[in-house]
């Protein structure tokens, strides 16, 4: 194992247990998913949406299981790349390290996105803010994030507990006034397919709005990659990977309920993230001033998921950067805070581009759908190869007992099952009859992620010839020993 110098080490033990939860869980961002994200898949699984809820968080949950089985045995700010890494082939971890980087660089400017077009389209409602102006608040957003970033982990990860615990109250509070609201309206059928809309009729609607659902998931692997500065790190991102995906999936299906009987799930098709049809108008209808509530747990929790998306996107960028993978200046740590501030600087760079590209070029709610697509493509096959780690990895345990059938066999495999058909419907590949391929501009999110994966074929190429030990490395761990030692 090859030693790190403090000068490029993260500040150990700066954040305890409840900061590392609330780091996995303003990652999910559950306000602005509840809003947002999950509504998305409203088109596709109509009424059945809190249906397509319920596959997605089975297997999130099952894939949070075998993630945090990886993380409480290797510890690392590497997360993903380096579990791949070391079950799999250091080349395996190189495109997973890739991919996930890829991922949550985009993180940020889906919430961004949503940030502008849910103040700018509030506003032009209420006051006559022109729509088109969505872009400030984007810009204002971005800034505030990457001031909380470069103050360190402690300042970021205590602000979004704060952030966190807001927005899911309130959200909650008005799940349960829907569910007042609906009375007589209650009904189990919304956990059928009775619902689906005419094109995307039965489980084809259901695995479709999944896609979305699983996006709203994505996230409650973000507390692994601050392992190295968590307070007993294997049993504290072991139970925050495990918390929040539970905890938050709970959530979820309640008020994807609420909203779904109180709204109608015949025409639940038509829901949406905006306008009359979403949270913050059926709030207003039902309640009068209770939207403004809804509208500032939205922006809250857009700031507090681009900030867990900023910390996770940085501490991955500067991992591999320290190894040689990535370039090396981004495995630089500021003297005093120890953030690693070019990393952060990168991704402030990266999420206004993103940000302005997707929105000024297919508006922010179409840029938000795509942007989402991606992010769901690329974090699916991920989960996928994390089950399989887990698999192989304790298969391979030095010792026996740790390999146990049902926890390292039969959940990853039923993970993948789960998982298979949204990576499908995400990628617009219709391989199943079950599956129907995606509208225009979602629909562009696998050629874009296919051109990705193309690049790192190149990187990849140019890497092993320039530094043939850069991708060997991915598999250290920055840590104490693991506790088991694969066989080689």
């Amino acid at each position: 194992m090859t030693s790190t110098s403090d000068s490029g080490r993260l500040r150990a033990g700066a954040i305890g247990r409840r900061e590392v939860l609330f780091q996995s869980i303003t990652a999910m961002a559950p306000g602005a998913a509840i809003a947002a994200s999950i509504p998305a898949g409203a088109g596709f699984a109509g009424g059945a949406l809190t249906l397509a809820v319920i596959v997605a968080l089975i297997g999130s949950l099952l894939t949070a299981f075998s993630i945090s089985e990886l993380a409480s045995r290797i510890p690392s700010a590497g997360s993903f790349a380096t579990y791949a890494s070391r079950a799999l082939h250091p080349i395996v971890g190189f495109f997973v390290g890739w991919g996930y980087v890829f991922v949550y660089a985009l993180v940020p400017a889906l919430l961004f996105l949503q940030l502008g077009f849910t103040v700018a389209g509030t506003f032009n409602s209420e006051f006559g803010y022109p729509s088109n102006l969505w872009w400030p608040w984007s810009l204002l957003g971005i800034a505030l994030v990457g001031a909380l970033a470069l103050l360190g982990i402690t300042t970021s990860a205590k602000t979004g507990t704060i952030l966190g615990s807001i927005e899911i109250v309130v959200f909650l509070a008005a799940g349960i006034l829907f569910v007042v609201h609906a009375g007589s309206h209650n009904t189990l059928s919304v956990f059928t397919t009775k619902y689906t809309p005419k094109g995307f009729h039965g489980i084809s609607g259901v695995f479709a709005g999944s896609v979305y659902s699983l996006l709203a998931f994505a996230g409650f692997e973000a507390a692994a990659p601050l392992a190295e500065e968590a307070k007993d790190p294997k049993r504290t991102i072991r139970f925050a990977i495990l918390g929040s995906t539970l905890a938050i999936g709970l959530v979820y299906v309640f008020t994807t309920y609420a909203a779904s009987v109180a709204y109608g799930p015949a025409r639940f098709s038509s829901f949406a993230g905006a306008g009359a049809a979403s949270w913050i108008g059926l709030s207003r209808d039902f309640y009068g001033l209770f939207w403004i509530l809804i509208f500032l747990a939205i922006i809250n929790s857009t700031i507090g998921n681009a900030n867990a998306g900023t910390s996770v996107s940085t501490r991955m960028a500067f991992a591999l950067g320290r190894i040689g993978v990535f370039p090396g200046i981004l495995g630089k740590v500021h003297a005093k805070t120890k953030v690693p501030h070019i990393a952060v600087y990168s991704q402030i760079i990266v999420s206004a581009a993103a940000t302005l590209i997707l929105g000024l070029a297919f508006g922010p709610e179409n840029g938000f759908a795509l942007d989402g697509t991606l992010i769901t493509i690329v974090v699916v096959a991920v989960y996928i190869l994390m089950n399989l780690s887990s698999m192989v990895y304790f298969a391979r345990s030095i010792s026996e007992e740790r390999f146990n059938f049902f926890s390292h066999g039969i959940v990853p495999i039923l993970a993948i099952a789960f998982l298979f058909p949204a990576l499908l419907a995400g990628a617009g590949i219709a391989a199943f009859s079950f599956i129907s391929p995606l509208t225009a501009p979602a629909s562009y999110a696998g050629p874009i992620v296919a051109i990705w994966l193309i690049l790192g074929v190149i990187v990849f190429v140019r890497l092993r010839s320039a530094s043939p030990g850069a991708v060997n490395r991915i598999s250290e761990v920055f840590l104490e020993e693991i506790v088991d030692e694969p066989r080689a």
